[in-house]
């Protein structure tokens, strides 16, 4: 929950629910199929009948699922430095070996570029949070993504849409963002300068402004 500290007080007169995925922040780790699992965990615990939701990454994934599955219970969707297909099968594959065999140290030189460009100055922070994940839960969710492909699956979402992209981020770069948009009828795309994949930790007065408008739409 962590990496929202820098909306916290734009969100202030929100009621605001964070939650942590399983295996992360102290949460207990649990059996997982699948992103679906994921969405189903946020139906569960946000009591309001109808809410938005703001999702980064995973995150982001995890609101496309909502938004397809329980379009009854959505009022705005925000989807943040996301894809509706994350990197190819060998890609995540190569990066479980490489876990399971070095654990997290490996893995984190490699993936903190991709979240901040070089000059984004607390990223010490975001490396203690990605280094004291558990190996196994971060190649749980490495397989999740592995199996993850909504392209071409988006178009029955009918909650209005923000997709917000960093203009630098390697992961998941603006023409990603635009892609899902377009299958969303109505969909807008903000783009924010000089942001990597955690926009909204690097960026968050522009992430925030935009975010804003859209809820406050």
């Amino acid at each position: 929950m962590q990496m929202w500290d820098a909306q916290a007080d734009a969100l202030r007169d929100f009621d605001v629910v964070r939650l942590e995925h399983p295996g992360h922040g102290g949460e207990p780790m649990i059996e997982l199929r699948d992103v679906g699992d994921l969405a189903r965990r946020v139906l569960a615990a946000v009591q309001s009948e109808r809410f938005s939701f703001v999702g980064v990454s995973l995150g982001g994934a995890v609101g496309m699922k909502l938004a397809l599955d329980a379009p009854e219970r959505l009022d705005r969707l925000v989807l943040a430095c996301t894809s509706a297909r994350f990197g190819s099968r060998e890609t995540w594959d190569e990066r479980i070996a490489l876990v399971r065999e070095n654990g997290m140290e490996a893995i984190a030189d490699a993936v903190l570029p991709r979240w901040f460009t070089p000059a984004f100055e607390d990223v010490q922070i975001f490396r203690a949070m990605l280094v004291a994940t558990a190996p196994e839960t971060y190649v749980r969710y490495c397989e999740l993504l592995r199996e993850f492909d909504l392209r071409g699956q988006l178009g029955p979402i009918a909650a209005p849409t923000l997709a917000i992209a960093g203009a630098e981020d390697p992961t998941s770069p603006p023409e990603q963002l635009e892609s899902i948009a377009a299958e969303i009828t109505g969909a807008t795309v903000v783009v924010i300068p000089r942001a990597a994949h955690l926009a909204n930790a690097e960026r968050p007065d522009e992430f925030n402004k935009a975010l804003l408008a859209h809820l406050a739409a």
